[in-house]
């Protein structure tokens, strides 16, 4: 792809070069189109995901054992990245690139720590896939939770190609949405520190 169009009769000016040379940059930094993402693949991220977490919730290994698992799992399909800038909100455009690092890292492992322990209620419990449909630019990948003794519930999976890879960024249990909730709770913890970035981050990793 030439990003640079020569212009016939004239010198290119050093304002129409940095013009191009920026246009060729923002079509590189494009993240892949949505429709890159089908039904099939969406399907397919959540049903590795769920074979993990089934396996997990029913190892009959220890908390501290599972929750490290669960670290794993939303290492390997989460975009844990934009969970996190999506949930601190107009914070994150104050923090600096290495306060944006650590919140990241601390916040993946508080938010893999928390639904871990939701998830570990689900001992003894199946999850299956039940549907898919697109919406807007991702997907929403449908499951239901069998636990013994309960009535099945609904998990809500949204998945996204956006990032360059097919990772989910939303999970919606029982109509508690990850990304509302989370945006909340964020907001609270840093109000609460008066907008400090850095006690926020050293109490979050506190949580994990």
């Amino acid at each position: 792809m030439t990003f640079l169009t020569p212009m016939p009769n004239k010198t290119l000016t050093r304002r129409s070069f940095a013009a191009s040379v920026a246009a060729g940059f923002a079509l590189v930094a494009v993240p892949r189109p949505a429709f890159a993402l089908d039904d099939a693949s969406a399907r397919a991220l959540i049903d590795r995901a769920l074979a993990d977490v089934n396996e997990i919730i029913n190892s009959g290994r220890s908390e501290a054992r599972m929750l490290a698992d669960f670290e794993g799992v939303f290492t390997r399909y989460a975009d844990v990245t934009t969970i996190a800038r999506t949930t601190l909100g107009a914070a994150a455009r104050q923090a600096t690139a290495a306060q944006m690092s650590e919140y990241t890292r601390a916040f993946g492992i508080y938010i893999s720590h928390k639904y871990g322990r939701r998830f570990r209620e689900f001992i003894g419990a199946q999850i299956d896939i039940t549907g898919s449909r697109p919406l807007k630019s991702f997907y929403e990948v449908r499951s239901v939770a069998h636990l013994q003794g309960t009535a099945p519930f609904e998990l809500l999976w949204y998945v996204s190609g956006a990032s360059g890879r097919d990772l989910f960024f939303n999970i919606v249990i029982e109509g508690v949405d990850l990304l509302n909730s989370e945006r909340v709770e964020m907001g609270a913890m840093l109000d609460r520190r008066r907008g400090d970035i850095n006690a926020f981050i050293a109490d979050l990793r506190a949580l994990g």
